[in-house]
Parts: structure tokens; sequence; C-alpha cells
């Protein structure tokens, strides 16, 4: 059964696919976990979804902030369909505030979801089928959504992935796992690969960059993805004095084997100082190399170190244009919702406040 929509030719807002519509015009989100309630022109704390007269919307969809294209291996994936191209591409927003984030203007996206809101953006809009079409022109075998977070990309996940498929490509969700059982098992008829955080076993780690958030969903998260048939490979960026404790990364390397396997890939990968972080060091090759001793010491059999390499980041990519066949100026028009339902005043224009059920 189909689950993709007929995808808007021009710009305009999406209705969320996960949403509960509540009382006084109130909705509540079901992409990720923090399950947002909202109110007329309250955006979710993603910034991506905004509730207009009782009906929650999607900003994003179609808004691409970076592609680039290179080996699978990159993302990283080792186990599925190794020595393959994928063409990797970001939106904007993101359901964590990571202090260490490499991909801050695109991840976080606040300024751009504002534009977007206000109908002044110049963002690139590309359909499903139009990316496809330029994965394929660029002998790309997969498609990967990653530098922001694609859970609340959720609507164009789905369409993508099933023209995708229909393509022959196949399709790899680069996430921290803060996601619902809704919403995976929605992605599980149609994505093939879950590269997943797991950043920690401590809540008050987690907690820093997502107040509600807790380990125990994270890893349910994971495991459920596994359980649903998709392909799950787990990362975990070592911090110095976050989530270097050698007794934590082995048990790190514990639940990935015994709730996805003793052959579960798992990449540990070094951390570089950026933002709120930029005073941390980087992570010691030594501590690195003692995490990968101690996960195999406990039976993992793919362990990867990567030290020179800490996140999947849009820093260095090509210009969008150059994927997608088309001048700057035509890419980068203003983009104003084509859709009539907003009227004159722009779309949003309150910040997320969390509010308890």
């Amino acid at each position: 059964m189909s689950l993709a929509r007929e995808a808007p030719q021009s710009y305009q807002l999406v209705e969320t696919r996960l949403q509960e519509k509540l009382d006084n015009g109130t909705t509540r989100c079901h992409l990720c976990l923090w399950r947002c309630k909202l109110g007329h022109g309250q955006r979710g704390f993603c910034q991506a979804h905004v509730n207009r007269n009782g009906t929650l919307y999607n900003l994003s969809y179609g808004i691409l902030s970076a592609i680039d294209v290179g080996p699978i291996e990159g993302k990283p994936v080792r186990h599925y369909r190794p020595g393959t191209k994928v063409m990797s591409v970001g939106s904007y927003g993101c359901n964590f505030r990571c202090g260490g984030c490499h991909n801050l203007e695109i991840s976080w996206g606040v300024t751009a979801l504002d534009d977007l809101a206000r109908g002044q953006s110049t963002s690139a809009y590309v359909t499903p089928e139009e990316l496809v079409a330029a994965a394929q022109r660029a002998g790309a075998d997969g498609i990967a959504f990653t530098y922001s977070e694609p859970a609340v990309w959720l609507e164009y996940v789905l369409d993508v992935s099933e023209v995708a498929r229909q393509a022959g490509l196949y399709t790899v969700y680069v996430s921290n796992s803060f996601v619902t059982d809704e919403a995976l098992q929605m992605m599980a008829p149609l994505v093939d690969v879950l590269c997943s955080d797991v950043k920690s076993l401590s809540d008050d780690f987690y907690k820093e960059i997502c107040k509600p958030a807790k380990v125990s969903q994270v890893l349910a998260s994971i495991e459920k993805a596994a359980q649903l048939g998709i392909h799950v490979e787990t990362r975990t960026n070592v911090i110095p004095g976050k989530n270097d404790n050698l007794d934590e990364l082995r048990a790190i390397a514990e639940w990935v084997r015994d709730h996805l396997g003793a052959d579960s890939p798992w990449h540990i990968t070094k951390f570089f100082p950026a933002y709120k972080l930029s005073d941390v060091p980087p992570t010691s090759s030594e501590v690195l190399w003692a995490a990968h001793d101690a996960a195999r010491e406990v039976g993992l059999t793919n362990v990867y170190v990567y030290d020179d390499k800490g996140c999947d980041c849009a820093q260095e990519n090509l210009p969008i244009e150059v994927y997608l066949g088309s001048s700057p100026e035509q890419i980068h028009q203003v983009k104003k919702c084509a859709a009539s339902c907003c009227g004159d005043e722009g779309v949003l224009l309150k910040k997320y406040e969390r509010r308890e059920a």
C-alpha cells in the first residue's frame, strides 16, 4: 500500500502526517517524543511544524539546505550496500540542541525556518521526483536524510523514499532516534537503513541537549527500528569529559550486543570542538581505541574507529544547484506558500513553549 501523497509542484505547507487534533484548536504532534501540544500560530520545539487554525503543517517539506554525494561508508554505514554511492540531503530543524553541533545553521535552522514562515525564504524547493532524478544523474545508488534531524521531516522522507524505491534506490535515515513508534512504523516499509546515535547511557547527558529525553526512550526506538526490519547501525561521538568514561562506553557496546546482535556495527567517532564546546579538546586516539578494544572484549565483532571524523557535516559541500541542474537564480527564488489559507500575516509567530500534557 502506498504511503506517499501527491507532492506539491511548488512550495507550500504540507499537513503533518502524525497529528492529533484536540480541543480548542490545539494539536499534538506525534513525529518525535517531544509530542508537542500546540495552539494556533505555535511551532513545535523543532520549529518545523506549525498549527494553523487547528491543523498542524510542516514548513520544511521539500526544502533542502545541503546536498552531497559520497560513499555510504561516510554516513557511517558499513554493512549495507558497501562500496555504493549515496546522495546526502538535509533540510532545517532538529528536536535536540547539542552543545557541540557542527551543523548549527542547518540542523537547528531557526533563521531559515523563520524565513519560510514569513514567506521570505530563498532556500531550494525540490519535489521527491526531482530529488530522485538528481540522485540518478549523480550516479548515486541511494539517498541519505542527514545534516538536520529527519524525524521532523517525515512527510518528505516518506514521499522521497517511495519514489526512490520505485527507481531502485535505497534510503538511509541518520537520526538521534528521539522518535515515536508511530513514525517508525510508517517508515519501516520504505526506509532501508537507520544510522542512529547512542550519545550516552546517562539521562543527565541527554537532558542537557533535550530536557524531556531519557536514554531508555532512545534505546527503545533504535531497538524498535531493528524489530521492524530496518537495517540498523549505531555510532557514538566520544566527547572528553562528557561521555568518555570507559565503563560507560563498554556498557554501550554491551547494549548493542544484547539488543541488536553481536555482529551489529558500532561506529566510534572523534569529537572536534564546536559551538558551546569550543573549549573542549578533540578526543584522543587512546580513548577511541580503548573503547574499540573494550567493545571487542565484550563480543562485538564489527567495531569501527574514526580518528579523523566526528559528524556527518555539511561544511564543504558543493552548492545545491550543481546537483539540481538549474541556475542559482531559479533555485533561490523567494518561497511563499502556494496555498491561500494563511493570509498576508504569514504563518507563525509564536515560538514553542513546553506545556505539560
